[in-house]
């Protein structure tokens, strides 16, 4: 089982779902052409598809079209449950950065047919994922830079005051169709920018003053 740490903590947490959120930057959606939903599109991606800073992403031999997607992640410290949106803040532990490499080819394919994403989206290395620093020092988690370079070159470069849910409002979405437990991880969605990669690659993904997450691609 993969586990994350708090900085400055002694603090670690073995890590069980990773619930994402779809379509929460306006940016983003314009560029695949989706259209803006009602409610929030959720996704899971499997505690198995976790690497670390340092390590590789392995695209699977299914795809010719694997793109990157900078996230917020969030670090769930307490059990919760129809989480009311006043009371969602309490039940951040920590704030870390991830990247949702996402088989593009595939997920398109599957979005023409009515089927589930999981195959584009959970293959094993699908998710990057930082450690986390404290909630406690992020004072405003929805006004921070966010970015992506591939290979030096910068890709995504965007702010989390953009997303269209906030941070409460997913917590709430979030939790009223899959009760949240300590170490749950839930990925806030990507910004505009997102694009492909390809064996060799360097990825670097930052967000102001939570940390940053360096991977290459096999």
């Amino acid at each position: 089982m993969h586990t994350v740490r708090l900085f400055g903590t002694s603090r670690t947490y073995a890590v069980g779902k990773i619930v994402c959120l779809a379509r929460n930057y306006s940016e983003h959606i314009r560029e695949l052409g989706n259209e803006v939903p009602e409610s929030a599109v959720l996704f899971i991606k499997p505690s198995s598809s976790i690497i670390g800073d340092g390590e590789q992403v392995v695209i699977p031999p299914y795809s010719k079209d694997c793109h990157h997607e900078v996230e917020l992640a969030l670090l769930i410290g307490k059990f919760g449950k129809n989480i009311r949106e006043g009371e969602a803040m309490s039940h951040v532990a920590g704030y870390g950065v991830a990247i949702d490499m996402t088989l593009r080819d595939v997920q398109n394919a599957l979005k023409q047919k009515g089927l589930p994403w999981e195959i584009a989206k959970g293959f094993d290395t699908a998710c990057p994922l930082s450690d986390f620093v404290p909630a406690s020092q992020v004072p405003d988690p929805h006004a921070l830079r966010i970015t992506l370079a591939v290979d030096g070159r910068m890709r995504q470069d965007s702010s989390t005051a953009l997303m269209m849910r906030r941070i409460p409002a997913i917590i709430h979405e979030v939790s009223s169709v899959f009760t949240l437990e300590e170490g749950d991880v839930i990925l806030t969605g990507t910004p505009a920018g997102v694009g492909p990669v390809t064996s060799g690659a360097r990825l670097c993904a930052e967000i102001e003053g939570v940390g940053h997450l360096e991977v290459s691609v096999q």
